[in-house]
């Protein structure tokens, strides 16, 4: 663990430079609003180590796929989300010689994200001989005006007088860290500039994406030269006379616009009209009303922890970056695992999505947002059967590991063609929509269509074993991708069999509510009674493994116990993280887990699933799991707080919280864990609060952990919006919006009035 950044509620804080460790910083302070997003480069010439990343929603390029050993039903590339045009670019001399950190003598430095108001600011003092120059930087990317971005950079000759010289500029002459072929993917396709105003038109080689970038760049009192342009870089030169102890300063505002949104000929026209809107109300202003709309995100979604500020700080990091990711008006958007801070894992959609993000969006945000997540994958559904039939010859949708339009992206055989359980964390999505929100009316709309192929996949994947009258799932990997090619993944098992189950729950509900739209999907999807009833067989049948050296334990494969059974308390630290320091041989015949496998099902099927069972699994798999997985600690730290394991709950959940914060994995340099944020906040909220839905009724059955005075967050829930306060001596539950309902508190039902608030003391809720 490495701890770069000063503790702080609301802020980010690089104290000092640190050369060696930009990449980490660059991540850490990382920019964006949902359409577009940057790293926290410096505007200024760098010849450090740096990763230079600009990028951009829903652009992506195809990569031609490149493995050592080519296997039937690889997809022929990978998407990679597209290193784009550098719209933040400057280039600073000061009386002739360029501003470079790698070559000036830095005296003072501080880069800050302001989380609180959605701001990058950096000041520095630098040295040349003896002549000392402040230079201060401020950094927005507009969520009002997602297409808008703004910076403001002020150069301070402070001891001598100088010549300035600001050369604004935009370069779509990039490429990515992470080329199969150490490719460029970018081709220029038209340009212009004149004073103060300059534009860049590129697309990709492949796919046609389209993207213009249109800056005006204004230093107040300096001349303004036109430079000679090339086919993807244009700039504008500003000189300037400055006298000791005054300041220079450029404006630069840019607006980004894409062809997912305009039409290729109406490209130019929409990026000249925005950043001209932007530059008639001025930098200030834009830069205000994107502060404000952050304020209104926080009083609608903070958490507030009180006597632990490194945990405050943990849980507004990752809500921040979970904000600035998504932002859900568009179906055709999802979240990848690195957001806008990295180039890793190739930006695209995972089970992430389904199996964590999901939860927050449904509690933080209008039901639209959670909608949308939903109609990502009922878009991308013919693909998903394309996916069965071409690529592992099943029937039904078999979703894919890592897409961005819908087609399996993936080339590990163990992954694309084994880890098939992502299907039940989409099924399972649309179940934790209906069951928050209680809107079934994506169930008619969209959900049944996807329910119906995700159940036809499973039961073509069965494998029947009549000497035993069980069916079983061979040849998986199951969320442990330490175990590959295992037969009865316990949960890939438990949720086929839910999948099934539940196809035929939503069957009988439309049975009853909309029959008439049930009759078209039955005629529309083909599905007769028949199918149904193999299915229920299907579920009824399932097998599950077990052992009888421990008979309260679900076995997480078949001969899981065969193992040598080590625990991860017995290894010699200096072998930890195994995945950097052993063979892929050594950790597959090893017992240990890299993530949650067993008590993923635990977690998603909760209420069938006692305490005791809960406990038991605990005990047996937490120490065998190494956590190697970002996605792991908060599953973990759920359960322990559901079971009364309240440190170990607390010590999961700070690993969660701070895993990019303290680089717990040694590899935040490549990017932000993006979709394993939201396990901070499911920790809390789902975990230390208890929260659930049961049987229509909100529940909670919050404690306190140790060291913290109180902790409290807001959350939505069918009209209502909320504030839990948990105290020591008390819980408060209070709403500004909707009337008066009921809950369970610790199985006490409790009335929260219209517009107002009850508070419950604590020797009441245990």
């Amino acid at each position: 663990m490495k701890r770069l950044f000063d503790i702080n509620e609301w802020k980010i804080t690089e104290q000092g430079f640190h050369p060696e460790d930009n990449r980490l910083a660059e991540s850490m302070t990382s920019i964006g609003n949902g359409h577009m997003g940057m790293r926290g480069n410096f505007e200024e010439d760098y010849s450090g180590d740096t990763h230079q990343g600009m990028y951009v929603a829903g652009v992506y390029y195809p990569d031609k796929t490149r493995v050592g050993w080519w296997k039937n039903g690889y997809p022929e590339y990978f998407a990679k989300v597209l290193n784009a045009v550098n719209i933040m670019g400057l280039r600073v001399s000061i009386n002739g010689k360029n501003v470079d950190l790698n070559e000036w003598e830095v005296v003072d430095f501080k880069r800050e994200l302001d989380m609180q108001h959605g701001v990058l600011t950096r000041t520095m003092l630098i040295r040349n001989g003896v002549e000392e120059t402040k230079i201060e930087a401020t950094r927005f990317f507009s969520i009002v005006d997602k297409e808008l971005a703004g910076l403001r950079y002020t150069v301070t000759p402070v001891n001598f007088d100088a010549e300035v010289i600001i050369e604004s500029y935009l370069d779509a002459d990039v490429e990515n860290e992470d080329s199969n072929y150490d490719e460029k993917f970018w081709l220029p396709v038209e340009h212009g500039v004149e004073e103060r105003f300059a534009y860049v038109t590129s697309k990709t080689k492949k796919l046609d994406w389209h993207v213009t970038a249109a800056m005006i760049t204004d230093v107040e009192g300096a001349k303004c030269e036109v430079l000679e342009s090339t086919l993807q870089y244009v700039a504008n030169r500003f000189t300037k006379q400055v006298p000791a102890g005054e300041a220079v300063t450029a404006e630069k505002l840019v607006a980004l616009v894409t062809n997912r949104d305009y039409e290729i000929e109406d490209l130019l026209a929409q990026a000249m009209k925005r950043v001209n809107d932007a530059f008639d109300i001025g930098f200030d202003e834009a830069l205000g009303a994107h502060q404000a709309a952050w304020l209104k995100h926080w009083e609608e979604a903070d958490v507030k922890i009180e006597g632990d500020i490194e945990a405050q700080q943990g849980i507004r990091f990752n809500i921040f970056h979970m904000f600035q990711t998504y932002t859900g008006e568009d179906s055709r958007l999802n979240i990848g695992p690195k957001g806008f801070t990295g180039e890793k894992y190739g930006g695209a959609t995972y089970w992430d999505t389904e199996a964590y993000c999901l939860n927050f969006y449904l509690a933080t945000s209008k039901p639209d947002v959670a909608w949308n997540l939903l109609k990502y994958r009922h878009n991308q559904l013919p693909q998903a059967k394309e996916n069965a039939d071409k690529n592992v010859g099943m029937k039904g949708a078999l979703y894919p590991m890592v897409t961005m339009n819908g087609e399996e992206c993936h080339n590990e055989w163990e992954i694309t063609h084994e880890e098939i359980h992502r299907n039940g964390a989409i099924a399972h999505a649309i179940y934790n929509y209906t069951n928050y929100t209680g809107d079934t009316s994506y169930l008619g709309q969209y959900g049944f269509e996807v329910l119906v192929e995700i159940a036809r996949y499973w039961a073509s994947r069965v494998n029947y074993v009549p000497q035993k009258d069980v069916y079983m799932i061979l040849g998986v990997t199951g969320p442990n991708e330490y175990e590959n090619n295992v037969n009865n993944n316990w949960y890939t098992n438990v949720m086929a069999a839910w999948c099934l189950e539940y196809a035929q729950t939503v069957y009988r509900h439309l049975e009853q509510a909309e029959p008439a739209r049930l009759e078209e999907l039955m005629h529309q999807l083909a599905l007769s009674d028949e199918e149904l009833a193999q299915w229920a067989e299907i579920d009824q049948k399932m097998y599950y493994p077990k052992d009888e050296t421990v008979p309260d334990v679900f076995m997480q494969q078949d001969g899981f116990m065969d193992k040598e059974q080590i625990m991860v308390a017995d290894l010699d630290p200096k072998h930890l993280p195994l995945n950097q320091n052993w063979s892929w041989d050594r950790v597959l015949r090893s017992v240990f887990i890299k993530q949650a496998d067993v008590l993923q099902g635990l977690y998603f099927l909760t209420d069938r699933f006692s305490v005791e069972q809960k406990k038991n699994n605990f005990d047996f798999y937490e120490p065998r799991t190494v956590h190697e997985s970002s996605l792991s600690p908060c599953i973990y730290s759920i359960i322990a707080a559901e079971v009364g394991y309240e440190e170990k709950a607390m010590e999961l959940y700070q690993r969660s919280a701070r895993l990019d914060l303290d680089n717990y994995n040694n590899d935040t340099e490549d990017g932000l864990h993006i979709t394993s944020m939201v396990g901070s906040w499911m920790s809390i909220v789902h975990g230390f609060a208890g929260l659930r839905v049961e049987e229509g009724t909100l529940s909670f059955k919050p404690m306190l952990p140790k060291g913290w005075t109180s902790y409290s967050f807001r959350m939505q829930w069918r009209g209502h919006h909320i504030l839990v306060h948990v105290k020591q001596n008390e819980v408060c539950i209070e709403q500004n919006t909707g009337g008066a309902f009921t809950l369970q508190l610790h199985g006490e039902t409790v009335e929260v009035p219209a517009e107002g608030a009850v508070t419950i003391p604590a020797s009441m809720t245990v």
